[in-house]
């Protein structure tokens, strides 16, 4: 590692595998400050379905990145770059260590690699043509055309997720280069940072029935009153804050689109998925460190095998 690059420590995994508490935990032994890397944990009123960290979870931690915006704002990997980039610069300033906390690994990627979003520029005529194709032929009949151009991307891209297939089907117009390509290119880079990568991983057993129980209490801890109150504020279906798991299948159900039960069946079905596609991504990141949590007896031991892979350098 080199002696001049700021040190950054990187907590991630699939949903619902506990990222929360190990990073918490982290953090209060190696003196560092956390920045979500959560789509949806940066907006306000976005409680529940997102899992957002409480201020009791906090423990005094200070986090960065949650609770910024408000629902209505779109949110990207370029503004998560933007934003991580000033709260680390506080951060080492106050001579502290940045820890890196979520599943969204295209943001992670972007940060650590020091990727120039500048460069993907905006074909406004590609982009409307594929989203009247959308609008007249529908999602599957999109995602068709992106698993024929750029099967890779589709392999981790949901098909109800419209702006990244659109936005992929776009690069690949505008360029004539699948966008997988470019983000393998981009992990090819080297780190901008002296980075410590871990992902924390469970048996995919445990780890769905972790994501029913979560969904479960969700549901219980009023997860439909909060979709409502967004609702009932001026947000809609086709914003990018409603694209979060939970609020989109709940949002079906209060426009009439989906019944309750299949609403719910929904969200624990797509989570499952969604944690599927989070592994994928995390298996073709370079300098990645897995730690299997079930091979643990405690918080503590995972704490310390995370300690010891990097003792002595920070």
């Amino acid at each position: 590692m080199s002696p001049d690059k700021d040190k950054l420590v990187i907590v991630s995994g699939p949903t619902a595998v506990g990222k929360t508490e190990i990073s918490i935990k982290l953090a209060k032994k190696i003196n560092g400050e956390i920045i979500s890397a959560d789509s949806m944990q940066v907006y306000r009123g976005m409680d529940i379905g997102s899992a957002k960290v409480s201020q009791g979870e906090m423990d005094g931690v200070p986090h960065h990145l949650i609770d910024i915006l408000d629902p209505k704002n779109d949110f990207n990997a370029a503004l998560f770059k933007s934003y991580a980039l000033r709260a680390m610069k506080g951060i080492y300033e106050r001579g502290r260590i940045p820890i890196i906390v979520g599943g969204t690994g295209f943001y992670i990627q972007g940060l650590l690699y020091d990727v120039d979003f500048s460069e993907q520029a905006v074909d406004l005529e590609a982009r409307a043509r594929f989203t009247e194709l959308l609008e007249t032929k529908g999602a599957e009949y999109l995602y068709g055309i992106l698993k024929e151009k750029d099967p890779e991307y589709a392999e981790i891209t949901p098909m109800q997720n419209s702006k990244r297939v659109i936005r992929a089907l776009e690069f690949f117009s505008s360029t004539g280069r699948k966008i997988s390509d470019h983000n393998r290119r981009e992990r090819e880079k080297e780190s901008a940072y002296e980075s410590y990568y871990f992902v924390l991983t469970l048996p995919r057993k445990v780890l769905y029935s972790r994501i029913e129980e979560r969904v479960d209490k969700m549901i219980s801890d009023g997860l439909l009153s909060e979709v409502e109150k967004l609702r009932n504020s001026g947000c809609t279906k086709d914003m990018t804050s409603m694209q979060g798991l939970g609020y989109k299948q709940l949002f079906a159900y209060l426009d009439g689109r989906m019944g309750y039960e299949e609403a719910v069946d929904a969200i624990k079905k797509e989570t499952r998925h969604f944690a599927k596609r989070q592994m994928t991504w995390f298996r073709r990141e370079k300098d990645v460190i897995f730690i299997d949590k079930s091979r643990y007896e405690s918080d503590e031991e995972i704490i310390s095998e995370i300690i010891e892979r990097f003792e002595g350098k920070i």
